[in-house]
């Protein structure tokens, strides 16, 4: 016996709550073609996501540490596989499609610079005259544009529902602009779900990060809420943190986080008395959150971060460097487009030359920035 896609829908209508958005009732691609025999439309999408070049670029793209500062440290990608995992999670706790949950959570970020948000920062500074630069528009610019695969049409021909989810995605640094994708509905549940396995995600694994780093001390964390619950949880009381004590706790918060979500929404689900996708996305609130405790203890941490570690000097000094690189290599490559490679050299009459640019330094990873930008301004170096 096998499961041909017929079989994998049938089974998505029997398990999926009814807001659970089904594969078959997809509003299709932008080029038709024929689905798969053996996978449904939402498992492909996520397969074309997996083969991109932008997805295997984010190995060496920047979270908050620099790529080439330690490979213990998590990179974009790294990020992207941990916010998929929780993703699929909580999908699988509230009956929501796993599969479009994760396909949604792996090309979020599909179109972030080199040098995480200052990268971002420094390319939209570079753009403001030309329609900006925000990194969920050009992930959506690559799997609709930019990556070149087939040979009938541009990008990847996603699903509606998989775009949407990426014009969709918002948290509490990134606002969505959702033009031609339903702007007055919500994202539906597996959108919502991505939506906060991102952050909640990003905040674990950076307080993870700052921990091992050394950039964050035990003892700053005195007196955070939720610190203190992981300390108690464990019994942990001591001048260093080791290892083990490390991932015991981490794992600990992203469990209680993850279930807090689950609880909490599965209450608001009910008050709501929701019945299909499209009744969650006219609500007027989102469903997917945390208990009102919780968000506050999310902001106590949240802004610890920010001030201890987001504002750490060695961050911030390597976000001016990385906002000088960019610029650098923006300006060299507006003043003498000669100097681009030939192949980037063809798209200008096409796109124009900023937004050229742009594209080419937006899927630049760290470590090319870095080498591209000694090729053009260190003499010693050949080009």
């Amino acid at each position: 016996m096998f499961y041909d896609r017929q079989k994998l829908e049938e089974l998505e209508e029997k398990n999926l709550a009814p807001y659970g958005m089904r594969s078959k009732n997809s509003k299709g691609r932008a080029h038709a073609g024929n689905e798969p025999a053996y996978r449904t439309a939402f498992q492909r999408d996520r397969d074309r996501v997996l083969h991109t070049t932008a997805f295997r670029r984010l190995e060496y793209k920047t979270q908050v540490f620099f790529n080439y500062e330690g490979d213990y440290f998590r990179t974009r990608l790294t990020h992207t596989l941990e916010v998929a995992q929780i993703g699929r999670t909580i999908a699988r706790a509230l009956g929501g499609n796993e599969d479009l949950t994760e396909t949604i959570c792996l090309a979020h970020d599909l179109g972030h610079p080199a040098f995480g948000h200052s990268g971002e920062v420094a390319l939209n500074r570079l753009m403001k005259d030309h329609n900006g630069f925000d990194h969920n528009k050009q992930s959506v610019r690559i799997v609709t544009k930019l990556e070149e695969r087939y040979p009938d049409f541009p990008g990847l021909n996603l699903t509606w529902e998989v775009r949407e989810g990426m014009v969709k995605h918002e948290s509490e640094y990134d606002v969505s602009d959702a033009s031609g994708y339903d702007p007055d509905l919500r994202g539906n549940l597996e959108t919502q779900i991505a939506n906060i396995a991102d952050e909640l995600a990003y905040t674990a694994h950076d307080l993870d990060d700052g921990l091992r780093s050394g950039m964050i001390k035990p003892s700053q964390l005195e007196g955070i809420e939720l610190w203190e619950i992981l300390a108690e949880t464990y019994n942990w009381r001591a001048p260093v943190l080791d290892d083990i004590s490390r991932h015991r706790m981490i794992r600990h918060l992203v469990g209680i986080e993850v279930s807090d979500v689950v609880h909490s929404t599965d209450t608001r689900i009910k008050e709501s008395d929701v019945d299909s996708p499209l009744a969650i996305q006219k609500l007027s609130h989102n469903l997917l959150g945390h208990s009102e405790d919780m968000i506050r203890r999310n902001r106590e941490l949240k802004d610890f971060l920010y001030t201890k570690l987001y504002r750490h000097y060695r961050v911030v000094r390597m976000a001016v460097k990385a906002e000088r690189i960019i610029g650098d290599l923006f300006h060299a490559y507006i003043d003498e487009p000669a100097i681009l490679p030939a192949h980037v050299q063809s798209l200008v009459e096409k796109r124009g030359i900023e937004r050229t640019v742009c594209d080419y330094i937006a899927g630049m990873t760290d470590r090319y920035a870095v080498d591209e930008h000694r090729k053009l301004f260190d003499p010693f170096v050949k080009p």
